[in-house]
């Protein structure tokens, strides 16, 4: 089966198809740029831009960062105000004729290296998977089963939240080392270490493809991993949830 799966982040709305039974891209990767100051519509629209350019009519599965439940936006803390609200399903089926499924941005990158990535992952109890970006999202996987909605990149660290603290966005924009980001973040592992227990943390989004550069600074006993799928597990995740709730 294959499926458009949509990444929508902070900095880009990206796009691909999906093989679901192989989690292969089986199109080219779109991206229309964004930001903050893009508004849902704006951002819909460029959802069917990339369904037009692939010559795709099928069902969608898009990735939010935020919560989401049955399709409706709960928060959007690096997106605009407006998503709250916004039941992006709807929107998405209104423009481009599409029935679509939606769910956090970690949830479907989680699913997408869940299903695809690392064996480590299908083999552990209790999984922690962690997007890093502008933000940090979360999923947690106990037996294979997700707990939606997560969100723990905004749990507090004293003054500031793991996500001010620690995202790929402050590293870049405090000019910080790999070891200085490492340490910042490595407080918010020790954190969910003691919080959760998990047996396994993954770390995806672009920076894991760096993980030779900070990994020897965590003092965490639980191992960390980086994610097999790097930054395209959220399309690829989107696109399965989408086959599983809709196809």
């Amino acid at each position: 089966m294959i499926v458009l799966g949509i990444d929508i982040g902070g900095s880009a709305t990206k796009g691909a198809l999906v093989d679901t039974e192989t989690g292969q891209l089986v199109s080219e990767r779109i991206r229309h740029k964004a930001d903050k100051s893009k508004k849902p519509k704006e951002i819909v629209q460029h959802i069917r831009n990339i369904a037009r350019e692939l010559n795709y009519t099928g069902i969608i599965g898009a990735g939010f960062p935020g919560i989401v439940k049955n399709g409706v936006i709960g928060t959007s803390v690096n997106l605009h105000k407006d998503w709250v609200g916004a039941n992006l399903a709807k929107m998405i089926q209104d423009e481009t004729g599409s029935r679509a499924y939606i769910l956090n941005d970690a949830d479907a990158a989680g699913t997408g290296e869940f299903r695809f990535g690392t064996e480590e992952a299908q083999k552990a109890h209790a999984i922690m998977f962690i997007t890093l970006g502008t933000g940090i999202g979360t999923a947690i996987f106990v037996e294979g089963k997700l707990l939606q909605n997560t969100e723990l990149g905004h749990m507090s660290l004293g003054k500031y939240t793991v996500e001010e603290h620690a995202s790929a966005a402050i590293k870049t924009r405090e000019k910080l080392t790999w070891k200085q980001w490492a340490l910042r973040f490595d407080e918010g592992l020790r954190a969910y270490e003691f919080l959760l227990s998990p047996d396994l943390f993954i770390l995806g989004g672009g920076i894991s493809s760096r993980f030779e550069k900070y990994a020897q600074y965590f003092t965490i006993k639980t191992k960390v991993i980086p994610a097999k799928l790097e930054n395209l597990a959220g399309i690829i995740g989107a696109a399965v949830a989408a086959q599983e709730k809709l196809g």
